[in-house]
C-alpha cells in the first residue's frame, strides 16, 4: 500500500485543558475545524469511562459539526458500544483503558481478550462502524485481529518514540514486519502514540501504512506556533516520507 498517509488529529488535550477549569474554553470542536482546514484526513476522540477529556456531548457536536470522519477511541465495554452505536462515528478504534494511567500505555491484548471482543466488534460491524484494534505490532496480535474479523488494526508506536539508537530502530524494523503481516492478511494497518516531528518520518515512511493518528504532541506544539502551523508542518512531513 503506497500513496497519500491519512493524518488523523487527536483532540482530546484540547479538551483536557477546558476541563482543567471548566466552562466551555478552549472548544475542542474548533480544533477539530482548524485541523481539518490545516489538512487533517480525519478527527480522533477518546471518551474515556471517567471522561477526564473528551465528554459525550463533544462525540455529539464533533459529528455535527466537521465534514471529516470521526475516530472514536473507547474501551471495550456496554457502555461504550452503546455510546458508539447512538453517534456512528465512522471508526471506533478499541484501545485497552485503566483508570489509574495518564495515557494509554500499550497495545490491547486482543489474544487474550477473544470472547470478549468477537460479539462487540460484530455488532459495530453491523452499524457500518469501521472497527480497529490498538496493538503492539506483534504477529500474534495480528493474527488474533484476523481471528475477531478487525478490518483494521493501530500499532503502537510509544515504545519506538522513548527509544533511541539501535534499539529504535530493531523497534521500527518490528513496526514495518508487522504492517506487512497485517495488509498480507487483509487488515489496514494504522499506527500512533508519541509520534512527533522529530521521529514520525521512518514511520511514515513504511508503505504498508494507511494512517498516522497523533494528538498529544501536535496540541503541545500549537501552544508555541498555532495549531494550523501545527498540523500542516505534520501533514508535510508526511508527504515528503512517502
Amino acid at each position: 500500500m503506497t500513496g497519500r498517509l491519512r493524518l488523523g488529529v487527536n483532540i482530546d488535550h484540547v479538551a483536557t485543558i477546558r476541563n482543567a477549569r471548566g466552562g466551555a474554553y478552549p472548544d475542542p470542536i474548533r480544533a477539530a475545524i482548524v485541523a481539518q482546514e490545516a489538512g487533517a484526513d480525519g478527527i480522533t476522540a477518546h471518551l474515556r469511562e471517567d471522561r477526564r477529556h473528551i465528554i459525550d456531548e463533544d462525540i455529539a457536536h464533533l459529528i455535527g459539526a466537521i465534514a471529516l470522519p470521526l475516530n472514536m477511541e473507547m474501551a471495550a465495554t456496554e457502555e461504550m458500544v452503546a455510546l458508539a452505536l447512538k453517534h456512528r462515528p465512522h471508526a471506533a478504534c478499541i484501545v485497552p483503558e485503566r483508570r489509574e494511567e495518564v495515557t494509554t500505555e500499550g497495545g490491547l491484548n486482543a489474544a487474550g481478550q477473544h470472547n470478549h471482543l468477537k460479539p462487540l466488534i460484530a455488532r459495530l460491524g453491523d452499524a457500518g462502524i469501521r472497527v480497529s484494534l490498538f496493538i503492539e505490532p506483534d504477529p500474534r496480535q495480528i493474527e488474533a485481529a484476523v481471528l475477531l474479523g478487525a478490518p483494521v488494526v493501530e500499532f503502537h508506536t510509544g515504545r519506538y518514540a522513548h527509544l533511541e539508537g539501535e534499539a529504535q530502530q530493531a523497534e521500527l524494523r518490528r513496526l514495518a514486519d508487522a504492517a506487512a503481516l497485517a495488509a498480507k492478511n487483509g487488515i489496514e494497518p494504522h499506527a500512533g502514540h508519541g509520534l512527533t516531528f522529530d521521529n514520525v518520518v521512518p514511520v511514515a515512511a513504511i508503505p504498508q501504512l494507511a494512517e498516522l493518528n497523533i494528538g498529544h504532541f501536535l496540541i503541545g506544539e500549537a501552544i508555541f506556533t498555532g495549531l494550523e502551523a501545527s498540523v500542516r508542518r505534520m501533514r508535510a512531513l508526511m508527504d515528503e516520507a512517502r
